[in-house]
């Protein structure tokens, strides 16, 4: 590896004159060097290491790394607006640094969530200089993938963020009070306020913060529209090589298989994508309580290195897999030609009436049951089901749900003990046959693995708000892509909810929209299961061609 020069601060003007500054390091060697640019709002010195090694590292591999602080973050001079001018502010960054003295003119750039994000901006505002990137745990749709899951507002991680945001900009301005008031907040969530989604902390100090915009946005529109890659990218070229990244448990992974599938198919490029264990942070073997071994470990940082040194410096290597994804149940990578895309393979619900009460009575069946008697839950905002493993709220990844799972409030529905392992890898899909005697309602539907010793272990998880319509309605819920081996022995399960609090908020039943909900107004909400029309859709990968196809040789 190279010695690297101490940092030097370099400023440049963007194209309305604002100054943006940026630390700088050079490899203690004759260059010329390809340039790696991150962007960023939370200070450029923290360089995103909470994942990522230090940039000395990557300037010692070859490279000018040049760390950037975003418009009105940092040092930088102008106003922070979220997102908002990262298309032209990164394009005008990208030319900078090519001109750097030392550069080769080549610009890469990498940086996992805003800073994920904003590589993409900056391609879709044109950047001729910029030749590769590496954009991890991103949105493609900022309203679908980010801000709202399944109509739903994405409490606990939006509120935070919005904080933590909120109490940079205050620290910036030298606003003590406000700092303070927010540091507080953010170490103990405002959740039980008379508007649960906006506390006073937030509505006294929206001027420092985003939090507004994205609750009073709910729908789909010209808002999201104009700060989302898959709508500014729409018209654009985006031949650039790419690697992305992604963790089963994190809250953006559909945000990064949607920008990589769609990507992949308008570019001729080379495009990859890596998805670990991991949450949105950090990146390590252990995950929730499980720890998934040495192969776990990120080998992100080697892995960037060598893609900017084949598309940055043109150096030959062994040619990668398209798509390798962490296998959750044998701890191994899985190696794909693309995104696994297998048809799905159906299971259905039975029980005689009492999938709530008992964890053994509902089932998961091959074959549809004509069941005599519905399933019923009642859900009760006194004591919504909490949020508990998964990719949002604060106890992520993966965790024992045994004891959660034996709530009254929870229907449970479970596979016979598997006969041979069992491959899922893909996007899982629950149609759901829903009653209710509220006009708007929530589902939370989570499939877990079932071990012989009794533990619960969430593998993936799906939430939708339903609004008005007739009492009884299919309902479709989207569940996250998986990869897991399922070993012989453990069952599958689907466990239905009304709530996953404080992840999302809790719905009134009124229909009224999440900021204007108040805490008096939440009412108590009953949910009938319907087995005909309901249907969990699997994604089941077949190991072997001369067995017969679909789930029925696993159970």
């Amino acid at each position: 590896m190279i010695p690297v020069r101490p940092p030097e601060t370099l400023s440049m003007n963007a194209r309305d004159g604002t100054r943006l500054d940026a630390d700088v390091y050079v490899p203690e060697a004759p260059g010329p060097f390809p340039v790696l640019l991150m962007r960023q709002p939370y200070g450029r010195v923290i360089a995103s290491t909470v994942v990522y090694a230090h940039p000395a590292w990557y300037a010692a591999h070859g490279y000018i790394v040049v760390v950037q602080d975003v418009r009105g973050c940092g040092t930088s001079g102008g106003e922070f607006r979220l997102f908002e001018h990262e298309a032209e502010d990164g394009a005008d960054a990208v030319a900078w640094a090519a001109d750097l003295p030392g550069s080769t003119g080549e610009v890469g750039m990498y940086g996992f969530s805003y800073q994920g994000n904003i590589q993409l901006l900056a391609l879709s505002a044109g950047a001729p200089a910029l030749k590769a990137l590496c954009p991890a745990m991103v949105a493609w749709d900022m309203h679908a993938d980010w801000a709202y899951e399944g109509g739903a507002f994405r409490l606990a991680d939006n509120l935070a963020w919005g904080i933590q945001m909120a109490a940079e900009a205050a620290r910036r301005r030298q606003d003590f009070i406000a700092h303070q008031a927010l540091y507080a907040a953010s170490r103990n969530l405002p959740l039980d306020e008379e508007l649960p989604t906006h506390p006073r902390v937030l509505r006294g100090y929206a001027r420092y913060s985003h939090y507004d915009d994205w609750l009073g946005n709910p729908l789909p529109g010209s808002y999201w529209d104009g700060i989302s890659p898959r709508a500014l990218l729409s018209d654009k070229p985006v031949d650039v090589p790419m690697l992305f990244v992604g963790g089963w448990f994190d809250q953006m992974l559909t945000g990064t298989l949607n920008a990589f599938h769609e990507i992949s198919r308008r570019s001729a490029s080379p495009q990859r994508l890596l998805v670990g264990p991991w949450t949105h942070m950090p990146w390590s073997r252990r995950v929730g309580a499980v720890d998934f071994g040495a192969e776990a470990v990120s080998r992100i940082d080697v892995e960037q290195v060598a893609w900017f040194d084949r598309h940055l410096k043109g150096k030959a290597g062994p040619v990668r897999p398209a798509v390798e994804l962490f296998d959750l149940g044998t701890k191994r990578w899985q190696v794909y030609d693309a995104l696994p895309s297998p048809e799905p393979a159906p299971l259905h619900i039975s029980s005689t009436g009492l999938a709530a009460i008992s964890t053994e009575d509902g089932r998961l069946t091959l074959q549809p049951i004509d069941c005599a008697f519905p399933d019923r839950i009642v859900h009760d905002p006194w004591r919504p089901i909490p949020s508990i493993g998964g990719h949002a709220g604060s106890e992520s990844g993966v965790r024992d749900r045994a004891a959660l799972d034996e709530r009254a409030d929870i229907a449970c529905y479970t596979t016979e003990p598997l006969k041979t392992p069992l491959l899922l890898a893909g996007p899982v899909r629950l149609d759901l046959m829903v009653e209710a005697d509220a006009p708007s309602f929530d589902i939370s539907a989570v499939l877990a693995q079932v071990e012989p010793d009794g533990r619960v272990l969430n593998l993936t998880q799906g939430y939708r708000r339903v609004e008005e319509g007739n009492a009884i309605r299919p309902v479709q819920v989207g569940m996250r892509a998986v990869c897991v081996t399922v070993p012989a022995g453990s069952r599958l399960r689907l466990s239905l909810a009304g709530a996953c609090f404080p992840a999302f908020p809790v719905n009134p039943g009124t229909g009224a929209e999440a900021a204007e909900t108040r805490l008096v107004d939440c009412r108590t909400i009953t949910l009938t299961f319907h087995a005909a029309g309901t249907r969990l859709l699997l994604p089941v990968t077949e190991a072997a061609q001369d067995l017969p196809k679909g789930i029925g040789r696993f159970l």
